[in-house]
């Protein structure tokens, strides 16, 4: 680990300005440190090397509240735990309360934070080995995975710059939630929804996200939840816990008068971001609740994937994940004219 500067912000507009300052002069990007469960563990490895880390736990970022439409608002310190296990997540938005309780470990969980998921880093082994090349962490070194290990990363969204996946179940959720990003930086706030939040690695993969230099996360906002709906969380792992997903489906359905009235469909596991897939939820519009339809909308999310040797089964595996994350969300949906799948 490199010599750092520690600050402490006392505000949210003591951050965003201590920040800008710090990106004028350091030839490393500034870092804010919440929980510190990835940005630590990089640190360490030498991937990150900031010559300032601010401190924001101070910041009034800690709060899940109602909004006046009867959405919610989440504060960007928001501890993972607190958020699966609140009240409102749970009876509200339970999918969101399955990712994250799918995810990590307990002690990790109490420590990692809603802003921090967000900007969560890939678990690719050559990003986090200085020692191989690896485009996302030194651009233009050239992607050793694309020839090596990959069995654990993306096959939708890849570039021949960079073949790494997001890692994040949170994010799967919330795509599917379609939830809004609210950040603060030099030049003011904006909103940013999370389907535009994640950059494609393109010829850039060093750049994951649209944060500006300096820029913080506050808080999410998720809508009102939908009346009527079913959803539900899905995770293939290696392993039962504490373990990255390989695939993983994030479903919402509203069923009326036997047929899909409005899908919601985000994959994990399998894409350099997290996985809106628009093409999925168009198969599933206004189409009857069955397994024939579920494994053609699986069938398009898949379209345009571009697998390498080692990670070809995950074409087969997160259709099969989507098409019984479907089914499961079917059983869940009310509706007592619904077709059985």
């Amino acid at each position: 680990m490199h010599t750092f500067q520690m600050l402490r912000a006392q505000s949210p507009d003591e951050a965003v300005r201590l920040a800008s300052a710090a990106v004028e002069t350091a030839p490393q990007p500034v870092r804010f440190l919440a929980g510190g469960t990835t940005l630590v563990d990089l640190m360490k490895l030498d991937v990150e090397q900031p010559q300032q880390v601010i401190d924001i736990n101070r910041l009034p970022f800690n709060q899940i509240e109602q909004t006046a439409d009867g959405g919610l608002k989440i504060g960007a310190l928001v501890r993972n735990s607190d958020l699966a296990n609140h009240p409102l997540i749970v009876q509200r938005y339970p999918m969101l309360s399955m990712a994250l309780l799918s995810g990590a470990s307990a002690q990790l969980r109490n420590m990692a934070t809603t802003g921090g998921n967000l900007l969560q880093r890939t678990r690719c082994v050559y990003f986090r080995d200085t020692a191989t090349a690896c485009n996302k962490r030194q651009p233009g070194s050239g992607c050793a995975a694309q020839e090596g290990f990959h069995r654990n990363l993306a096959i939708l969204g890849t570039s021949e710059q960079c073949i790494a996946s997001n890692p994040s179940d949170m994010n799967v959720a919330l795509a599917a939630l379609e939830a809004i990003i609210h950040v603060q930086g030099a030049n003011g706030a904006r909103i940013i929804p999370i389907n535009e939040f994640h950059l494609l690695p393109g010829a850039t993969p060093q750049r994951e996200t649209v944060l500006a230099p300096g820029e913080l996360v506050t808080h999410v906002t998720l809508r009102p939840p939908v009346a009527n709906a079913g959803s539900t969380y899905l995770k293939l792992r290696d392993r039962a816990s504490y373990e990255f997903a390989l695939a993983s489906a994030a479903v919402q359905l509203s069923i009326d008068g036997g047929r899909i009235s409005r899908a919601r469909v985000a994959l994990g596991g399998v894409g350099a971001k997290p996985w809106r897939s628009l093409e999925a939820e168009s198969v599933l519009q206004d189409a009857a609740p069955t397994v024939d339809v579920f494994a053609r909308a699986a069938a398009a999310a898949v379209r345009d994937a571009r697998p390498l040797r080692d990670n070809v089964f995950k074409v087969d595996l997160i259709q099969r994940c989507l098409v019984q994350a479907l089914r499961t969300c079917t059983a869940a949906a009310p509706d007592a004219n619904r077709r059985s799948a």
